[in-house]
């Protein structure tokens, strides 16, 4: 609650990407903190990132403490509301027999942070006090994350954080009414009447008070170690840091895939759609019966980011890599997450990890989504729509126009698709008889997320 509270804010106020949410009340995260930053198996994944117990000054060499200046100032008062709201009905009449079936599905999530501040430390003077400074290489947090894959050191360099008492407030109602009749008539004239109505509803109203200096999100400086514990502030937003290896000059990052990250937008996601087509190719096999159900069952948790967001995570740890930690699903998330395993765990081991990644590329596409556009994706997907849209990903990727002829556009799903890709950073245009694509901000991994995300659905609706 607190984690999609935090997240939500951090997009609604830094459309650079910047600020990083946190994910827990019980990180206490201070200036100078040191927190390690996790890269993720698919390169276009946000890294995670794990506040330590420790300050700067712990892991540096010498008693000579850094006391950073620190400058203090209002930043915003914030109040967001999300939610979303269901509702259907189904009537059905047979010769004997007549079925009502109601549902109605509302939740809501209220984040009142009130008046923000935000504290900065003099990164000048930082430059200065780290000057000759060398890291202590035997302490035991640079000895583990050294030993790990894919780490990397940040310092907390500004914070974000509450003035006075806040909340935030969560409402879900979920209610659902059932009503029939059934009658038989034997051969000896016995007449069974039943008669039934009911109804089901569940509320819940969950408040969580925040104090007042609760840092909920703030922003680093990585660090560039050196194999002798020398180090450089990554002071640039697109310059990453990371530890030396066997004293060699660190090269280019490359994704899991093996993907350049310095690579023309158009380029980039044709490239990696050409790299992960054996994943796409593995969901479209799938007996027919299993890609339906996989689709329904992802389509429905589109509803629930926090549960996609768990079952990434499961097949993550569990099956992919194993040892980064235990992930405790709710019971809810656990029955949906459950749900979607079955369907793929096959019995020969042999298959099973490449499907489960092909199963992950998907979960990890849909996790990367803001939840306005998991809501249009989810409207989207359908065999009929996937396939249009599946042609728009083409456009995308190979920079072309498509014509309208060829396309099921009708205007709701025009309008519906234009607001998916315009989340993405894509735009849409009718113009006479086509349509055309354009990547409108090149910065980030939105557009490539968004047609790792289409060409994945679309495989399990054998769209191509």
């Amino acid at each position: 609650m607190f984690a999609i509270a935090t997240k939500n804010f951090v997009e609604e106020v830094d459309n650079r990407g910047l600020l990083i949410p946190v994910s827990s009340l019980n990180d206490t995260i201070a200036l100078l903190t040191v927190v390690v930053k996790r890269k993720r198996f698919w390169f276009w994944q946000k890294p995670k990132y794990l506040p330590t117990d420790f300050h700067f000054n712990d892991i540096l060499i010498g008693e000579m403490p850094i006391n950073p200046d620190v400058s203090e100032a209002d930043f915003i008062k914030y109040t967001g509301t999300f939610g979303d709201n269901i509702q259907g009905s189904v009537d059905a009449a047979f010769v004997k027999a007549n079925v009502n079936l109601e549902g109605k599905d509302s939740s809501k999530l209220q984040s009142s942070f009130g008046s923000l501040k935000k504290d900065e430390v003099d990164v000048q003077k930082l430059l200065q006090d780290c000057k000759d400074r060398v890291l202590d290489m035997s302490h035991c947090l640079i000895q583990q994350a050294k030993e790990k894959h894919k780490r990397v050191f940040g310092i907390v360099k500004e914070r974000i954080l509450t003035t006075q008492p806040c909340s935030v407030i969560e409402e879900v109602q979920q209610g659902g009414q059932c009503g029939g009749s059934l009658s038989s008539c034997g051969p000896k004239s016995h007449k069974i009447s039943l008669k039934e109505n009911g109804s089901l509803s569940k509320d819940s109203n969950i408040t969580m008070e925040i104090p007042t200096q609760t840092t909920i999100a703030y922003g680093l400086i990585e660090l560039d170690v050196k194999q002798d514990g020398c180090f450089v502030l990554c002071l640039m937003s697109d310059t990453n840091g990371g530890f030396e290896v066997d004293g060699a000059a660190k090269q280019g990052l490359l994704s899991v895939s093996g993907t350049p990250v310095h690579t023309s937008e158009i380029g980039l996601i044709q490239q990696e759609l050409v790299r992960l087509k054996d994943n796409f190719q593995l969901l479209s096999g799938l007996p027919a019966s299993i890609r339906s159900s996989l689709l329904q069952q992802i389509t429905e948790l589109m509803q629930d980011p926090p549960a996609i967001s768990s079952l990434q995570k499961v097949l993550e740890q569990k099956y992919l890599e194993p040892g980064l930690g235990d992930v405790r699903p709710t019971d809810s998330e656990q029955q949906k997450i459950q749900g979607i395993l079955d369907l793929l765990v096959p019995s020969q081991a042999g298959q099973s990890t490449s499907i489960l990644t092909a199963l992950h590329l998907i979960i990890s596409a849909l996790d990367e989504m803001t939840q306005d556009c998991l809501e249009y994706l989810r409207i989207c997907s359908n065999p009929t729509t996937l396939r249009t849209l599946e042609q728009l990903v083409q456009c995308v990727s190979e920079n072309k126009e498509m014509p309208l002829s060829s396309a099921v556009l009708t205007e709701d799903v025009y309008i519906n698709t234009k607001h998916l890709f315009s989340l993405s950073n894509v735009s849409l245009k009718k113009d006479g008889n086509v349509v055309r694509t354009e990547i409108k901000h090149p910065q980030g991994n939105l557009p490539l997320v968004l047609c790792i995300a289409i060409r994945s659905l679309a495989s399990l609706a054998y769209c191509g």
